[in-house]
């Protein structure tokens, strides 16, 4: 593992596996949902989850069910000791959505710069399974952010393209757009609900030329707070691309830890409709999902 530019990368490439589901798996999947992660249990990798082996289930206060992923900084240190990075395929699409449940430590510092901690990412059919986030073809980001909710695309791997890069200029090795919230959401240590969806803009194959209708929202707590549909994603060097691929890998660039602390993700899914926050029923010890 590697950092350039601040992003984290990944140099291993291995071929493309597309993940199988059961009968059974498929049978109890709603509709719109791709797959979805309570991490009531450490036996992820039985369940898609691929690129990582440890990892830390903590059942003090999860969001709901028994358990949820630990993601703990030591001082020092650009990736979690006690949980890892994670990656999960799914069936090819051209929106995706996301939707988890995460928890920050009390007295949670930011880096201090206009960047990281990185957090999710979805990749794209134009990357192989083990290709770094940080210099693809399409790397798409949720992620807190000086306590905005932000969402961004970076594609630096497309500078020597025909079309080139559609997520702006390289300055100093990276590239990339910025999808922020006005305000800041990010203020205490309570669970919050995060969702977000990319879809990725059409294409002019006739004119040679991408469309802006490339759309990129997120909600917190159920709220609307990015929203927009005037997006380039891709160009028409791309004309078969989608997303493919989901990632979770909390990472602060080196320096950038202020000191050690600690968040939880619950409650997660992917899908290709919104799926809204999960519900906490209380006093029952059950939950309604709002898949």
């Amino acid at each position: 593992m590697c950092a350039t530019g601040g992003l984290l990368c990944c140099f291993t490439v291995m071929p493309f596996n597309r993940p199988s589901a059961t009968a059974a798996e498929l049978a109890e999947k709603p509709s719109g949902v791709l797959f979805r992660e309570s991490f009531d249990d450490p036996r992820l990798s039985q369940r898609g989850w691929y690129d990582g082996s440890t990892f830390a289930i903590s059942e003090k206060e999860p969001y709901a069910g028994k358990g949820c992923i630990e993601y703990r900084w030591t001082a020092g240190t650009t990736t979690p000791a006690s949980s890892s990075g994670i990656r999960h395929l799914f069936e090819p699409t051209d929106a995706i959505y996301l939707r988890f449940h995460i928890k920050l430590s009390k007295g949670w510092g930011w880096s201090g710069r206009p960047y990281h901690p990185h957090l999710t990412h979805f990749m794209t059919t134009e990357n192989e399974r083990y290709h770094g986030p940080a210099a693809s073809h399409l790397t798409v980001y949720i992620e807190p952010c000086n306590g905005k909710l932000r969402l961004a695309a970076q594609d630096i791997q497309n500078r020597d393209q025909p079309h080139g890069l559609t997520q702006g200029p390289l300055r100093g090795g990276y590239n990339g757009q910025f999808y922020d919230s006005e305000g800041i959401l990010f203020t205490d240590d309570r669970w919050h609900s995060v969702e977000a969806m990319f879809q990725l803009n059409s294409l002019d194959l006739v004119a040679d030329k991408p469309n802006a209708d490339g759309i990129v929202r997120g909600w917190f707590d159920g709220r609307l707070v990015v929203d927009r549909a005037d997006v380039f994603l891709r160009s028409t060097d791309f004309p078969k691309m989608q997303f493919n691929q989901f990632l979770l890998t909390p990472y602060f660039g080196p320096g950038l830890l202020p000191h050690e602390q600690t968040l939880w993700i619950d409650e997660l899914a992917v899908g290709t409709k919104r799926l809204g926050p999960v519900e906490r029923v209380r006093g029952e010890g059950r939950v309604m999902r709002g898949e």
